[in-house]
């Protein structure tokens, strides 16, 4: 197969990602900070991939210095993590500061920042503090909508001084997917109308906060920019034919647009609202908030992007007995001859950067973007240790070169891609999967104490970082 050189333009971020809870641990944490993912590892950890969850993780609070230094080692310029939200504070409702956690995170970002590494930073990452899930219903709630923004006030008066890049969420959709439209963790209530508000009032703080921002100058004092990291599910239709293009549309909308376009656009699409009419899932929404939403749209966005979703008409009778869920459009599909990472169940289609790019660059004004999130997630890694107890993982490698070549091809077209982002920097817990598929550059050794070791990878995307060369299949077999 031929190869040919890349050339990745020099003002394009090469980093990688993680987030609080998946990274550091319980240590220092005081009683009643616990965050929805502490209360569901606490109530339901036998779903965990051996009872593995976030009470050490990586143990990041406590061991980030080190990690710092293999970051600076394989050469990253920039780092993306999260501020866990619910530790940041002793009291929520009165935004009292735990100034224990918050030095701690001044610390991580100075140990960044001198060692040559810009932090991104991002002010919810799944984090939402227990007590107000409990309580008020977490996002679902409006009042949770204020003490998010005042939370963030907090974040920004301690360290807008010295992060560029601000996050309000990543991936703002998926928590309440997976709670109450598919109802696959705890609590487990499928509640689409419910899971329709938290999207809204996510949109909606995000809307806030970048309110907060620009009303206290950053941009215009440190040349700070705030966004939102989306995780859009770049959707193929099973055919040309009007009933899969239609099933395509609506799966778009309901997954995509719907954080897409109120973030970028400031407004929603009114198909979207069309539907929630028709099936009575309608959020509550204000007039004043809908204008807030408009005047307020994002610097920038960040996307995590990791394979395809491909969906055509349903071909079985919907179940009129059950709650609506916009699966009464679509069914999935699975391409025949598809190429699979068998570990993760996912196909591995690296077309999708390039399809994305240019949606951005067409549908959405050419924003600045960047991949916040792409990796590869791999099971029983050590199988591929060579004698020098080194993983061997050159499927990562092919993964993450051929994503950057379609990436690069897009920047090529034009598209506003300012960086890629491999997800993740080390092996991390993940929801329910812990530590069972592993995604790092950096090995987490859970049998000698949590040992870091740089796999193949680290040194590949070393050489990537500081040559600017990549080296790629000069053929688009993909497409």
């Amino acid at each position: 197969m031929n190869k040919k050189t890349m050339m990745v333009p020099d003002d394009f971020i090469i980093g990688a990602a993680a987030s609080a809870w998946q990274t550091e641990g319980w240590s220092g944490k005081k009683d009643l900070q616990d965050s929805y993912l502490d209360l569901w590892y606490k109530n339901n950890h036998h779903v965990w991939h051996n009872g593995y969850g976030p009470t050490v993780a990586t143990d990041f609070y406590n061991r980030y210095k080190e990690d710092i230094r293999l970051m600076k080692e394989i050469g990253l310029t920039h780092f993306r993590t999260s501020i866990n939200w619910s530790r940041f504070l002793l009291d929520y409702e009165n935004v009292v500061v735990d100034e224990e956690y918050a030095s701690y995170i001044n610390n991580v970002i100075n140990e960044l920042i001198e060692n040559g590494i810009e932090p991104m930073i991002c002010l919810e990452h799944y984090e939402v503090p227990a007590n107000l899930f409990e309580e008020y219903g977490g996002w679902g709630s409006k009042h949770v909508v204020e003490l998010f923004v005042k939370y963030a006030e907090k974040v920004l008066d301690r360290f807008g001084d010295r992060v560029i890049n601000w996050f309000t969420f990543n991936e703002p959709i998926v928590l309440q997917t997976r709670v109450y439209l598919d109802a696959i963790r705890y609590p487990f209530e499928q509640n689409t109308k419910k899971w329709m508000q938290w999207n809204y009032n996510k949109a909606l703080a995000t809307a806030k906060v970048v309110q907060l921002f620009k009303e206290k100058g950053y941009k215009e004092k440190y040349g700070s920019k705030i966004g939102v990291i989306l995780n859009p599910e770049v959707t193929y239709a099973r055919s040309t034919a009007e009933h899969d293009l239609d099933a395509a549309r609506i799966y778009d909308l309901f997954f995509n647009r719907i954080f897409l376009d109120p973030s970028i656009k400031g407004e929603y699409p009114r198909e979207l609202f069309d539907l929630m009419n028709t099936h009575n899932i309608m959020f509550e929404s204000t007039e004043e908030e809908l204008q807030t939403i408009k005047e307020n749209t994002v610097d920038l966005v960040g996307l995590n992007l990791y394979f395809p979703h491909r969906v055509k008409s349903r071909s079985t009778a919907w179940n009129e007995n059950t709650p609506f869920h916009p699966s009464y459009y679509y069914e999935m599909f699975e391409l025949p001859g598809r190429k699979m990472n068998p570990h993760r169940g996912w196909e591995i289609y690296p077309p999708i950067m390039f399809d994305i790019a240019m949606r951005m660059k067409n549908e959405y004004g050419n924003i600045e973007w960047f991949i916040a999130e792409n990796g590869m997630g791999v099971e029983n890694e050590y199988l591929f240790k060579n004698e020098e107890n080194t993983i061997q993982d050159d499927y990562r490698i092919e993964f993450i070169g051929e994503h950057l070549k379609w990436l690069l091809k897009a920047v090529e077209k034009g598209a506003n891609c300012k960086g890629y982002m491999v997800w993740a920097f080390t092996d991390n817990v993940s929801p329910m999967n812990a530590f069972k598929n592993r995604y790092g550059l950096v090995e987490i050794n859970l049998e000698e104490g949590r040992n870091r070791k740089l796999k193949k990878s680290a040194y590949w995307y070393k050489d990537l970082i500081e040559s600017k060369k990549l080296l790629v299949n000069s053929d688009n077999s993909y497409k």
